[in-house]
């Protein structure tokens, strides 16, 4: 191979070196810093960029998208002496690509270590119920503490979240025996509430029951009362007429009384379930003749009635004289 040609080989292989040290692309979701004689002097955005040769070179390549960093898993001793195992997530943003670049070394590094010690001392400062359910709360505190640290670096935190939360096996073994307690303890308050209602429901209906019977036999004593007062006034009307009957002169009024007070007495003896036997008066007779004046009585309220009461009433006849007392016998009873 001659002089010439290889020349012109080693003209396009440095022409093209040179091109591809000048002409830089930036990827979307990412930044390049530019150094010049190893000082920072610009950041390139996404898209192509041109550099000077031999004088400017790309710096870091920055991510710019967002991140999640793995927080390990260690244990932490609570405020009340409990030792607990923790792990977290954290979600980063690079804002500033020159501070993330220059200002901090091994950017996910520093910031894992950063979550591990405030974690450390956010769950130590709270006790072991607290720490299982107040998740929120140690999320928050985190995230303030952590975004804080983390601005003079150009990230941003956006938000941390605990991933996994393991007590020690006696006090994971004692919840579950609180749990168990506690459930069981709603179930005996709900079935008394149960109970409860059920005997609130009985007692109602036994009320509303005793209401409605005392108004039944508040509707019935008014009625007997009402009957009562009937019978009342109808016995008095009765007495008024036969006392006008006796102060005209009239017998058979009299007769009457002496009548119906013999029979009720003759019959309430009757009706008497102790009595085997019953034993006939000797003056029957006197009653027949008793019975016919009644008659008589009621014959004359007719006519009476009729007349209009213009005229005086006849006077009566009197009753027939009994008749010659018997000597009393036994009439047997079937029982």
């Amino acid at each position: 191979m001659d002089l010439p040609n290889l020349f012109a080989i080693v003209l396009v292989v440095f022409a093209i070196i040179l091109l591809f040290s000048v002409v830089k692309i930036v990827p979307q979701g990412r930044e390049f810093t530019v150094e010049r004689f190893g000082k920072y002097t610009r950041t390139l955005a996404p898209g192509i960029s041109l550099l000077t040769p031999f004088v400017e070179r790309i710096g870091r390549r920055m991510n710019m998208m967002e991140q999640v960093l793995d927080v390990p898993q260690q244990e932490v001793i609570t405020k009340d002496n409990a030792m607990v195992k923790v792990d977290a997530i954290v979600f980063i943003q690079v804002m500033s690509a020159s501070a993330a670049a220059y200002r901090v070394e091994d950017l996910p590094y520093a910031i894992t270590q950063l979550c591990s010690t405030n974690l450390r001392t956010v769950v130590g400062s709270m006790d072991l119920d607290e720490v299982l359910f107040q998740r929120d709360n140690i999320n928050s505190r985190l995230l303030t503490v952590i975004d804080a640290a983390t601005e003079p670096w150009g990230v941003k935190v956006n938000r941390i979240e605990i991933k996994d939360l393991t007590p020690p096996v006696d006090i994971t073994n004692a919840m579950a025996r609180q749990m168990k307690a506690e459930r069981e303890r709603r179930a005996v308050i709900t079935e008394a509430e149960g109970e409860k209602q059920a005997a609130i429901a009985r007692a109602e209906g036994a009320k509303q029951a005793a209401i409605l019977q005392a108004e039944g036999r508040k509707e019935a004593a008014f009625r007997d009362a009402e009957a009562r007062e009937r019978e009342a006034e109808a016995e008095a009307r009765a007495t008024a007429m036969v006392s006008e009957a006796i102060a005209r002169g009239d017998v058979n009024a009299i007769n009457y009384f002496v009548a119906q007070k013999y029979v009720e007495a003759f019959g309430e003896l009757a009706r008497n379930p102790t009595a085997k036997t019953v034993i006939v008066p000797a003056e029957m007779g006197a009653l027949v003749g008793t019975i016919a004046g009644i008659g008589e009585l009621v014959n004359l309220a007719g006519r009476q009635q009729q007349a209009g009461g213009s005229s005086a009433p006849p006077r009566s006849t009197p009753p027939a004289p009994p008749r010659p007392p018997r000597r009393p016998g036994s009439v047997p009873m079937t029982e």
